[in-house]
């Protein structure tokens, strides 16, 4: 790191108008998130130095309650500083994800999670943490009761299996999580021992709102096992069960547990291959006046056009199912696209809801896709939370001219105590 005696008025002229406005808006008392990710930034990414520049800056700062650190280049030794830094702050937030964070710095990461009680989201996807960093932030859910949201999907939970049972195992117990997102743990059991312990934890919890279990490898086995726990439970509304390989038969149990549960509201079935008959079963309990399901994805699952007209004859006659995603299917019959079109033309199907476009040719209808998909989350954590009637959300960018993050550090330390 270069010298620490830096001009005020030098760093100062480098410094854009979004970055004194987020030091206007600490020296005011607002809570904010400072956004600090390595993707969008034309600059270097954070290293470890930089994490310790900033952690420096942000320590016993109240006004900074989430931090976003995606994308960069911390390390094990970055997060020893971040550790350190939970310790004396008052954040609500931190994203990490897709960092170099390995095992040792979950391990760290968690040991400093277990007696605090202000950090309510934690995303560390993305992080190669390994097996014994998925324990360890198992153990400490054991002792933590104020984290809401943790995710650790792609964190290559090498033979996860351990971890993943662990980790559910905590959730019968735990009462603060309402969104996990543990997808694509690389289990090398096909045997789904983990999908049992996650049905007996979902028959028994009543806080989780949102579980991510996207490519997991789950086969109609581990659906029918899962769905047991599903329809006794009352508080999960959002299931994503994307890029997995579930089928006509898993479908089948997956409706007739929407039958029973009254409480999910949005399903991610994209990726699969539940066919026609898949989209049969679900077409049917969709129109079930007990049925409370709002939003479905089936993007990309082997639906021709039979299938397909059940789905649309079924969203024209639920009274609320009101998101249908189905681009990757079987489009190309026309008796389908006039079906499709019709519900986007009567109004029944709003345009924004939806991930096809009717567009005609010749007096022929065709369907266009539309980048829209199932939202991503249904659980958001204010980070921002304030007395104030208003929050404050402020991106603030590095300098330009090369200039490191440990200048923006020093000059809102300075700045501040003036």
């Amino acid at each position: 790191m270069a010298a620490q005696n830096v001009c005020f008025f030098q760093c100062i002229s480098h410094i854009n108008t979004d970055s004194l406005l987020a030091w206007k808006t600490c020296l005011c008392g607002r809570k904010f998130t400072l956004k600090l990710p390595g993707n969008v930034r034309q600059v270097q990414r954070l290293r470890d130095d930089d994490v310790l520049a900033l952690c420096k800056c942000l320590r016993h700062n109240e006004c900074v309650t989430g931090l976003d650190l995606r994308y960069n280049s911390i390390k094990n030794e970055g997060v020893e500083h971040l550790a350190k830094l939970l310790q004396k702050s008052s954040l609500s937030c931190l994203d990490l994800m897709f960092n170099d964070i390995q095992a040792n710095g979950a391990q760290v990461l968690a040991s400093s999670l277990q007696g605090n009680g202000t950090l309510l989201s934690l995303r560390l996807s993305g992080n190669k943490i390994g097996r014994g960093g998925g324990l360890e932030l198992a153990s400490m859910l054991q002792e933590n009761c104020t984290l809401q949201e943790l995710e650790v999907a792609d964190c290559d939970l090498v033979d996860g299996l351990h971890s993943i049972i662990a980790l559910v195992i905590m959730l019968k117990k735990n009462k603060a999580l309402c969104s996990v997102d543990i997808s694509r743990p690389l289990l090398f059991s096909h045997q789904e021992e983990w999908a049992v312990h996650c049905s007996k934890m979902l028959a028994v919890n009543s806080s989780l709102m949102e579980l991510h279990l996207g490519r997991m490898g789950m086969t109609d086995t581990g659906i029918e096992q899962l769905t047991e726990g599903l329809g006794r439970n009352h508080s999960l509304r959002y299931l994503d069960l994307c890029s997995n390989r579930v089928t006509r038969d898993g479908a089948f149990h997956l409706a007739m547990m929407l039958k029973q549960n009254r409480a999910l509201e949005i399903l991610d079935l994209s990726s699969n291959q539940i066919g026609d008959g898949g989209a049969g079963y679900l077409s049917k309990v969709i129109t079930c006046p007990c049925c409370t399901l709002k939003e479905l994805s089936v993007c990309r699952n082997n639906i021709a056009s039979e299938g397909l007209l059940l789905l649309a004859q079924a969203v024209k006659s639920s009274s609320t199912l009101t998101h249908i995603y189905i681009w990757g299917n079987h489009l190309e019959e026309p008796v389908c696209q006039v079906h499709l079109s019709d519900l986007i033309s009567s109004g029944r199907l709003h345009p924004e809801q939806t991930d096809v476009s009717p567009y005609e040719v010749d007096g022929h209808v065709f369907l266009a896709e539309v980048f829209q998909s199932l939202r991503k989350h249904v659980y958001n954590i204010d980070c921002n939370r304030t007395d104030l009637p208003t929050k404050t959300l402020i991106y603030v960018p590095t300098f330009t001219y090369g200039y490191k993050l440990w200048v923006l550090t020093k000059t809102m330390t300075s700045h501040i105590k003036q």
